[in-house]
């Protein structure tokens, strides 16, 4: 490979590490958020799962290794020393390997995540008390804007503890603003009035098919995000293993000394 080829190899993989380490920290930041989110659909399922919270510690340590593996691929690529090269192509291709072994798990665990979701889902639905809840208000805030109401559909609310010692009761937040009725709230649980039908003026639809409609449609952009990943990973692979050929004998006389 001649010198100039060798060049840019070098400083294309720089700048691929700089973009790894960037990458690392938003990883890692997003873990975080999971961790210590209060205002989203993460927030009903961690206070019911420890599966969230086991994703969010390994969201953080992907995203921690991910900078620490870019810092490492800048130096070594700068200083074109084999040994961290070596070791960067490794870590890239393990972290590749264990990328495609969660998607296939997730892939072929889809059946038993879907029922566990909807476990506590529904769990939190009949526990539902309208009081200054994190989850509850949380779920609320999804059925608003989602309009959608319990999780296959507003027969989940039946089951409700209150709601099911009590005949006018229904869910504030699957409120249906098209449809006559009481005045709209945003959390807690609404009376039905007298004059009313005997179904109250909510959605028919349940959040399920509103989170899977939502999943269908971004599904393009969830697979492109993924597909774009594994191609940035495999080029860094390609750079790091031309560049570490390329070295024929290290100098570390070039790495800074502190």
């Amino acid at each position: 490979m001649g010198k100039g080829c060798i060049t840019v190899t070098k400083y294309f993989l720089f700048l691929f590490n700089l973009l790894f380490f960037i990458f690392g920290a938003l990883i890692m930041g997003f873990g975080l958020w999971v961790l210590f989110d209060n205002q989203s659909f993460i927030a009903v399922l961690q206070e019911s799962s420890d599966t969230v919270k086991v994703a969010s510690y390994i969201l953080i340590g992907v995203g921690s290794l991910s900078m620490a593996m870019g810092f490492f691929g800048c130096i070594g690529a700068i200083y074109e020393i084999r040994c961290l090269l070596g070791l960067y192509f490794t870590c890239l291709l393990l972290i590749l390997i264990a990328q495609v072994t969660a998607g296939v798990l997730i892939y072929f665990q889809r059946d038993r995540l879907k029922y566990e979701v909807s476990n506590i889902i529904k769990g939190l639905i009949i526990n539902y008390t309208g009081q200054n809840r994190t989850t509850e208000h949380t779920w609320d805030y999804i059925q608003r804007t989602m309009k959608c109401c319990g999780w296959t559909g507003p027969g989940n609310w039946s089951e409700n503890i209150v709601i099911s010692n009590s005949s006018n009761l229904y869910s504030c937040s699957c409120r249906n603003a098209s449809l006559p009725g009481t005045d709209i709230k945003e959390v807690g649980l609404c009376q039905t009035l007298s004059t009313e039908f005997k179904t109250p003026p909510i959605y028919e639809t349940g959040c399920m098919a509103s989170v899977e409609k939502w999943l269908l449609d971004n599904c393009g952009v969830i697979l492109g995000i993924c597909v774009g990943v594994a191609v940035v990973e495999l080029l860094g692979m390609i750079l790091s293993m031309c560049l570490c050929k390329s070295v024929v004998q290290e100098d570390y006389t070039k790495v800074p000394k502190y």
